[in-house]
């Protein structure tokens, strides 16, 4: 992917997401329009919490261990991602942050990709 388009996702470098004036829910990614309402809702973006709890998560054990959780931001908003931390950390219902992190890289010459993942909020 070519670096320049890597960076407009909006979405992968902060928390954006969309909200609906009409029925109040908040999504993410962001929407064109309302889920809930259809038509009739009014969508905007917004910059959603940094912080949140785990409500679920699995530990994928292929090669380094890696923790993907399901996570419920301070509005409301569920989101996945992963959590940057030991497997042995994680418990349902820690408290987790933002954090800007590395993703991986296209090859060992090639681009270093970086986005948001969480960390516990300790």
């Amino acid at each position: 992917m070519v670096p320049r388009f890597w960076r407009k996702i909006k979405y992968r470098y902060d928390l954006k997401g969309s909200y609906c004036e009409n029925c109040g829910n908040y999504h993410y990614p962001p929407r064109n329009f309302c889920p809930v309402c259809r038509r009739r809702g009014r969508v905007k973006e917004v910059r959603l919490p940094d912080e949140g709890r785990v409500l679920s998560y699995t530990i994928i054990r292929e090669g380094e261990p890696c923790v993907v959780a399901l996570i419920e931001l301070d509005n409301g908003t569920r989101i996945i991602s992963q959590l940057s931390c030991d497997p042995s950390e994680v418990e349902t219902g820690m408290r987790v942050r933002k954090a800007f992190r590395r993703y991986g890289e296209d090859g060992e010459e090639g681009i270093i990709n970086y986005g948001t993942k969480f960390v516990p909020a300790n």
